[in-house]
C-alpha cells in the first residue's frame, strides 16, 4: 500500500471534494466581505463624478472583484486546507488513514493534486481576466472615474540607446513604419564622454533608417555648430522602441509582458523589476500548491490532546509568513536589490523546504 500514491480513489475524491468546497466557500466569503469594505471607501469617489450612478458602481465591482479573487485565492487555499485537515483530524479520520498504512504524504496527495488544479485555474484567470481588469481600472482611476479617453498613440519624452548614442524624442506619433518623431536630439559619446549633440525638429522612419530633416550638429570639444540638412541615422533602432510607453506588469499577460521586456531590452532600458514580475506570474499561482504542505501541521497529532487549535494556528502562521516573504522579495526585486529569479522563486523554494522539513520530522 505504501507503493501507491493514491491507495484509495474513493478516499482521494472524498478529500479533494471536501478541500475544493471549503476553499471556494472561503474565497466567496472573502470576496463578499472585502468587496463590500472596498465599496464603502470608493463609492463616494465614483459618484463624485457628474453623471455617475448605479451602473458605474456595478462596473467598479466587475473590475475590482477579479483583483480580489486573484490576490486572495492562495489565502483561501491555505484556510481551506486547515479547515479540511482539522475536520478530518477532529473526526479521527486521519488516524484511520495512518492506521491503514498511509504515510503523511499519501494523506496530503489528494489536496496537493487539487491545489495544482487550483493553480492552473488561477494562472488562466489572471491571464484572461485579471490583467484586462487591471488595465481598465487603472485607466478609469486616472480620469477620476469619468469617461476613459481613447489612446491617441502620442508619446512624449522617449529615450532610446543605440551603441554609444542616446536618442531623445520630445514627441512620438504613430506606430510601426508610420512613426514620426519631433524635437529629436542625438547624444554621441566616446568612453562616456560627450562628443556631439545632433538636433532636428522632425524625423520619420524610411528605408529601415530614421530620416532627420534640418539637422544641426554641435561639436562639444570645438564648440562649433554645423548644418547637416537631411541625414539618415540609427539603422538598428526599430519604431516600436520609440513607441514603448510605461509598462504596467499587472495589466499585461505573461506573453505580452515578455514581449514588452524584449522590446525594452532592445531600447536599452532597465528591465530587472519587470523580469521579477514576469516570473512571479508563474510562481504566484503556484503558491497554491504550497498551502497543503504548510497547513499540514493541522492534520497530524491527536485531536483530544488539546493541541489541534495550536496546530491550526501554526499552519496559518507558516502560510502568512510565506506571503510576507513573497511580497518582500518581489519588492526587493522591483528595487533591483534581488535578481529577478531570486525575487520570484526564492520564497517558494524556501517554504517548500520548510514545509517538507516540518512534515518529515513530525510524521515520517
Amino acid at each position: 500500500m505504501q507503493l501507491q500514491f493514491f491507495p484509495s480513489k474513493t478516499m482521494a475524491f472524498y478529500m479533494a471534494r471536501m478541500f475544493l468546497a471549503r476553499t471556494f466557500a472561503v474565497l466567496a466569503l472573502l470576496v463578499i466581505v472585502l468587496q463590500t469594505l472596498d465599496m464603502l471607501g470608493k463609492s463616494g469617489q465614483i459618484l463624485a463624478y457628474p453623471g455617475n450612478g448605479d451602473a458605474e458602481l456595478w462596473r467598479y465591482v466587475g473590475l475590482r472583484a477579479p483583483q480580489i479573487i486573484d490576490r486572495f485565492l492562495p489565502f483561501s487555499v491555505l484556510l481551506g486546507t486547515i479547515i479540511t485537515l482539522a475536520t478530518l483530524n477532529q473526526n479521527s479520520e486521519v488516524v484511520s488513514m495512518k492506521a491503514a498504512g498511509l504515510s503523511a504524504h499519501q494523506v496530503l496527495a489528494p489536496l496537493i493534486l487539487s491545489s495544482i488544479f487550483v493553480a492552473g485555474i488561477s494562472f488562466a484567470f489572471e491571464e484572461r481576466v485579471v490583467t484586462r481588469a487591471n488595465a481598465t481600472l487603472s485607466a478609469w482611476e486616472h480620469v477620476d472615474y469619468g469617461p476613459i479617453p481613447r489612446n491617441s498613440g502620442v508619446k512624449t519624452n522617449i529615450w532610446v540607446r543605440e551603441g554609444s548614442q542616446l536618442i531623445q524624442a520630445g514627441m512620438v506619433m504613430g506606430r510601426g513604419a508610420s512613426a514620426q518623431l519631433a524635437d529629436v536630439r542625438i547624444f554621441t559619446r566616446t568612453n562616456n564622454i560627450l562628443d556631439s549633440i545632433t538636433k532636428a525638429p522632425r524625423g520619420r522612419y524610411a528605408g529601415g533608417m530614421w530620416q532627420l530633416e534640418d539637422a544641426v550638429r554641435f561639436d562639444v570639444a570645438r564648440g562649433t555648430q554645423e548644418q547637416l540638412g537631411t541625414i539618415r541615422v540609427a539603422p538598428e533602432v526599430r519604431p516600436d522602441q520609440f513607441t514603448l510607453s510605461k509598462v504596467d506588469p499587472d495589466g499585461l499577460s505573461f506573453t505580452e509582458l515578455r514581449s514588452a521586456i524584449s522590446d525594452l531590452k532592445d531600447a536599452g532600458r532597465p528591465v530587472a523589476s519587470l523580469e521579477a514580475n514576469l516570473w512571479h506570474k508563474i510562481s504566484g499561482p503556484l503558491s497554491a500548491v504550497l498551502m497543503p504542505l504548510l497547513g499540514a501541521v493541522a492534520a497530524f497529532g491527536l485531536a483530544r490532546s488539546g493541541k489541534l487549535f495550536l496546530r491550526a494556528v501554526i499552519g496559518m502562521g507558516l502560510g502568512f509568513a510565506y506571503f510576507v516573504a513573497d511580497n518582500f522579495a518581489l519588492a526587493m526585486g522591483n528595487l533591483g536589490a534581488y535578481p529577478p529569479l531570486m525575487a520570484a522563486w526564492a520564497p517558494f523554494l524556501l517554504f517548500l523546504l520548510v514545509g517538507e522539513t516540518i512534515l518529515i520530522r513530525t510524521e515520517e
